[in-house]
């Protein structure tokens, strides 16, 4: 056991500096492809990005040697790839998102570093289950404060205080898991408990239907005040997955599913908003005025085809939000549906070391808590992917890490930084076993000096 922390920590250093490769190559791909040069600023540009991965490596090295070595390299990778996106079409349109979101990067990272020297046990979290449920109500009823909330395209999801706009649906999310997990581990007996047999499924007892009711509301609550059905379906979506995950009945998902159907075609009646993204996805070209942007996007990601145009030398930037919410059909255009299924496979490796580490996890909150976050970053790369490519109603929520938008790059950093703590203390030995190997050690020790 001695060595597999090292190796560990070896084999992500292995990968981070291909993963920095990977971003910073993009970066350089772009200033061939725009300016016919390697940008002139590569070099700080490639020095700070190496830097702000390093201290994350260093800091994983000191506080989590035991922790999953594929979190960091893959976030990476996906960050380098947005970053060189976005300035790909800062210099299309003459703006300097880039620069902002280089910003962004730096206070993601601050916070990584933060939770994994801050946070050394991911079971204090416990502690703050109701506290964390209550912040994160709170969060999602910010945005409809009169002066402080703001309606962007269509949607109440923003605060603006002084000249920082800021989405709480992107924090709201990592408490929401939090207090999910730290509720469901102790609830979790009463709510297995099966109720009427139907149809071959166990549905769950009606004096159990309290929880599920609530997220219902709250979910129905942002759909219909706040125009955001993404935000919506991501909430409820992981509360259900969990509640599944935490007493493994099946009746669950039905009853939810069946309420959320319920609830989208309520909020498709009600809300103006949502049915015109719905007929959007339903008959772009019928409704073209509403779905432009949608069209757009599924027009570069068919000029990109199989292999793309090669970064620099599409046009990705005729679509709407193509360095934001459509980020991904301008990765379409430029790298292909090669390029697509790449990021969509880094993506799967983040779920997948997720659920991994809530396998191998002792204890029930981190398994949880390792699933919920999880869940989140499939639940939302969903949304996103299956709204821009018309697999669903177009949503308004971001891309992981791809994305430009600050709020969102802040809480992904913060949530791999959780998962990376839940990896160490999942994959770390039982100290009966460490407090072996270090007798082992001295003995060694011992016997050589002789």
């Amino acid at each position: 056991m001695g060595f597999v922390h090292r190796r560990r920590r070896g084999a992500e250093l292995f990968l981070l500096v291909l993963s920095l490769v990977v971003g910073v190559g993009a970066y350089a791909c772009v200033g061939i492809g725009t300016e016919g040069k390697v940008p002139t600023d590569i070099i700080r540009y490639g020095g700070w990005l190496t830097l702000l991965i390093v201290a994350c490596h260093v800091t994983i090295r000191l506080t989590a040697p035991y922790a999953d070595p594929v979190l960091l390299p893959v976030v990476s990778a996906l960050n380098g790839l947005g970053l060189a996106m976005i300035h790909r079409i800062d210099h299309a349109r003459n703006t300097d998102y880039a620069s902002s979101q280089l910003l962004w990067m730096t206070l993601g990272v601050v916070l990584f570093i933060g939770v994994l020297w801050l946070l050394r046990d991911h079971r204090r979290l416990q502690a703050y289950t109701y506290t964390s449920g209550l912040a994160a109500i709170v969060l999602l009823l910010l945005p409809l404060v009169p002066g402080v909330g703001r309606e962007v395209l269509g949607a109440r999801i923003w605060i603006q205080v002084g000249g920082l706009s800021f989405q709480p649906g992107e924090v709201a999310k990592l408490l929401l898991v939090v207090a999910f997990a730290g509720y469901l581990v102790v609830h979790r007996d009463a709510l297995a408990l099966a109720g009427r047999h139907v149809l071959f499924v166990d549905l769950p007892r009606g004096r159990d239907l309290g929880p599920i009711l609530v997220m219902w509301l709250i979910s129905l609550g942002v759909l219909v005040f706040q125009n955001d059905l993404g935000s919506s379906l991501l909430f409820f979506g992981l509360f259900l997955v969990m509640l599944y995950v935490a007493t493994e009945r099946p009746g669950w998902l039905v009853v939810g599913t069946a309420m959320f159907i319920g609830g989208a075609y309520a909020g498709y009646l009600a809300v103006a908003h949502v049915r015109v993204r719905v007929e959007g996805w339903l008959d772009p070209f019928g409704h073209a005025s509403a779905a432009f942007q949608l069209i757009q996007g599924m027009y570069g990601m068919a000029w990109g085809g199989l292999v793309g145009r090669g970064l620099g030398e599409g046009s990705p930037y005729l679509t709407p939000l193509s360095w934001s919410d459509f980020i991904l059909p301008s990765f379409g255009e430029e790298l292909g549906l090669t390029g697509v299924m790449a990021i969509i496979l880094l993506y799967a490796l983040i779920v997948e070391r997720a659920l991994r580490t809530a396998l191998v996890c002792r204890d029930a909150f981190g398994k949880l808590l390792a699933v919920g976050l999880g869940v989140v970053f499939a639940l939302q790369v969903f949304v996103v992917i299956g709204g821009v490519t018309r697999l669903i109603p177009l949503t308004g929520l971001t891309t992981p890490f791809l994305s430009a938008g600050g709020s969102s790059l802040v809480a992904n950093w913060a949530i791999i930084a959780l998962l990376l703590r839940v990896s160490d203390h999942a994959r770390r030995p039982p100290p009966e076993m460490l407090a072996a190997e270090s007798d082992d050690a001295d003995a060694t020790q011992v016997v050589s000096l002789r």
